[in-house]
């Protein structure tokens, strides 16, 4: 019998000051990851937004430091540094107790994103050392800290004061713990996307972004003076637009509401919620209260222009918005989130509000607008045409796979019903995957030819691309379903395969399906990217076998000019044209097509980007929160023949 483990009341412990943060960092800013790092800053960033809100900050300045830290200064009233009832300054409070601060009482800030009262200190428990100064009544006073531990001697629980100063505002600088986090090196896209969008969430505030770090140095001036409307206008870039943005504000028992839309000439929908200039990525109850109010409108509009007969069905939600760019952004008082990371509104009085200002200000607009209400109930008549096409098309498409598991016929399916451990390799051709499936481990790998470039999914309406053949080959496939339009019925728990690998030729033909392919899956099956699930297998194009020295792989012609450069003896070349030229039973195909034990766990595949990497639309598109990215990853001499990179 296992060994009894004694539990009395000495098992009990008490974390004491930040212990709890350093000890579980997840609870307070989501992960140790590379978003939970870029989230120290918009911490310290919402906190001057803050006092921008409150009436007192006009500029703020974020500056990535050469020395990896950064540094946040605003020129607000300055963090409050008088001698606190707890007998230390009141900086010092702020800074190293947690549920510290000035927006428990509405007094001090009519709207604030930040109400927890964790984020300065919990920015400051998991920093390898932060400094901050505070210019307020006419002194710069400072302060210090390693891993949440002040530094710095208190002179009767005062700060000591560096000199004079006839500015008001608060600067702090902050170096990340890399015992904390996987990476200690900020995100540069993601803060100035960030950044950006908090200019245009307040048209009044000018912020200031400076990178100092060797290599990358810029300097960027946030201001948008138009708000959240030149927003809207930034995410339809390149898009015919339908109409101009429709704007409208108002208040409903101190909870402002503001708002912009525009539709598209597109099969797309992006609504981006907004609370106390917080992104509330998962939405909540403020845009339950814009969607559900706007469906109605446009309902009732549509029956008194008789566009929608007696015996005709409502619209649905999706139809109404089908085309729809908008941004609703609510100021709440007091404001419920789920979580601390703010992710969610969960405030009931928020869907009233958003409810009463949209229907009072949208039937004002659309009173006197006619022309652009029919265009919008044009773009909903379109969207409802699209969904019976595409009912009648998933119909007949899941009425056939009941009898056929595989629409082409040529899935060579694998042996393990593990999903766990179950691969599907997607490659070009049938060449390519003769070669596969002789090749392949097949108690765990499936390989599934296509017919080259398939359907490009961005440009087509549902009803077509449902009766693609490939398309719906793959859908039956992974087994998932797929999560746009009508009969929304994406599970990720049937997903019957873990990864999911693109394995195209080394050519441009290769990087077009590998692109076709991801924007499939970007628009039906996202969250198999955002899990991890999807690789892109990059095989070799060359192969260089030396007289002496050890063979290798080269992935492009500008690695094969390099190695004719640096390496002086003989050798013979291989060129792969594509995967169909590889022998099956070889050791490159072999190398290609490895055990998941050799390939996807193995510690010498050194090109491994693993997730979550930030998802870049395959079109290159700007992403509506986060802003673009690319992966490239670079290849080192006698790598293997294959890498795999998490999109």
């Amino acid at each position: 019998m296992p060994k009894k483990e004694t539990y009395d009341a000495s098992s009990i412990s008490v974390l004491e000051g930040l212990e709890a943060v350093r000890k579980r960092p997840g609870m307070y800013i989501g992960s140790t990851s590379r978003k939970g790092l870029n989230h120290l800053i918009y911490e310290i960033v919402d906190n001057a937004v803050d006092e921008h809100l409150a009436g007192y900050c006009d500029t703020i300045h974020v500056t990535l430091e050469a020395d990896g830290s950064a540094t946040v200064t605003d020129n607000g009233r300055g963090i409050p540094v008088g001698l606190h009832k707890k007998g230390v300054s009141a900086e010092r409070v702020v800074l190293s107790t947690l549920h510290a601060g000035g927006k428990f009482d509405n007094d001090s800030y009519k709207t604030s994103g930040g109400l927890h009262g964790v984020g300065s200190s919990v920015v400051n428990a998991l920093s390898e050392r932060l400094s901050i100064k505070v210019y307020r009544d006419g002194y710069i006073h400072f302060d210090a800290y390693e891993k949440g531990i002040p530094t710095v001697e208190l002179k009767d629980g005062l700060l000591p004061v560096l000199g004079r100063t006839k500015e008001t505002g608060t600067e702090i600088n902050f170096l990340p713990d890399p015992a904390i986090f996987e990476k200690t090196r900020f995100k540069a896209d993601w803060l100035k996307s960030r950044l950006h969008e908090s200019a245009y969430l307040n048209p009044c505030l000018t912020i200031r972004y400076e990178n100092r770090r060797p290599g990358e140095e810029e300097s960027l001036i946030f201001s948008e003076p138009d708000g959240i409307v030149a927003y809207v206008r930034e995410l339809n870039g390149g898009k015919e637009a339908v109409h101009e943005p429709v704007y409208f504000k108002g208040t409903v028992e101190n909870i402002e509401v503001e708002a912009a839309f525009q539709f598209v000439d597109a099969f797309e929908e992006n609504v981006l919620g907004f609370c106390n200039n917080i992104f509330t990525q998962e939405g909540g109850t403020h845009l339950v209260g814009f969607k559900t109010r706007f469906t109605n409108l446009i309902n009732t509009y549509a029956r008194e222009l008789g566009i929608l007969k007696e015996k005709d069905t409502n619209f649905t939600g999706a139809d109404t918005r089908n085309g729809m760019t908008a941004v609703v952004a609510v100021k709440h008082p007091d404001p419920i989130f789920e979580g601390q990371t703010k992710t969610k509104l969960a405030s009931a009085d928020a869907t009233k509000a958003v409810f009463s200002i949209c229907g009072e200000e949208l039937q004002l607009f659309f009173d006197r607008n006619l022309e652009v209400l029919k265009s919008i109930i044009a773009c909903a008549e379109k969207s409802a045409k699209i969904r019976k096409a595409e009912e009648k098309a998933r119909t007949n498409m899941l009425s056939k796979s009941r009898f056929s598991f595989d629409s082409n016929g040529k899935l060579a399916n694998c042996e393990s019903r593990d999903p766990s451990r179950c691969e599907i390799f997607i490659v070009e051709g049938d060449s390519a995957g003769g070669s596969a499936k002789m090749g392949r481990n097949r108690q765990y790998q499936a390989i599934l030819p296509i017919r080259g470039k398939i359907l490009n999914v961005e440009k087509a309406s549902m009803d077509k691309v449902l009766a693609n053949a490939e398309i719906k080959t793959m859908i039956n496939a992974f087994g998932c379903g797929f999560s746009e339009g009508y009969g929304n019925d994406f599970d990720i728990t049937k997903l019957k395969y873990d990864k999911i690998v693109l394995m195209t030729d080394a050519d441009v033909d290769g990087s077009h399906i590998d692109t076709l392919l991801l924007t499939f899956l970007y628009r039906f099956m996202p969250e198999l990217i955002y899990d991890g699930h999807v690789y892109i297998a990059m095989p070799p194009l060359y192969k260089v076998v030396p007289k002496r020295g050890e063979e290798r792989y080269l992935y492009d012609d500008k690695a094969l000019e390099e190695y004719k450069r640096t390496h002086s003896g003989d050798f013979t070349l291989q060129r792969y044209k594509g995967l169909g030229e590889m022998d099956a039973f070889s050791a490159d195909f072999r190398s290609v097509l490895a055990d998941e034990s050799d390939v996807f766990n193995s510690t010498n595949l050194r090109h491994c980007v693993c997730p979550p990497f930030f998802f870049v639309h395959p079109l290159g598109a700007l992403a509506p929160h986060g802003g673009r990215g690319v992966a490239s990853p670079r290849m080192e001499p006698g790598g293997l023949p294959l890498v795999l990179i998490s999109v």
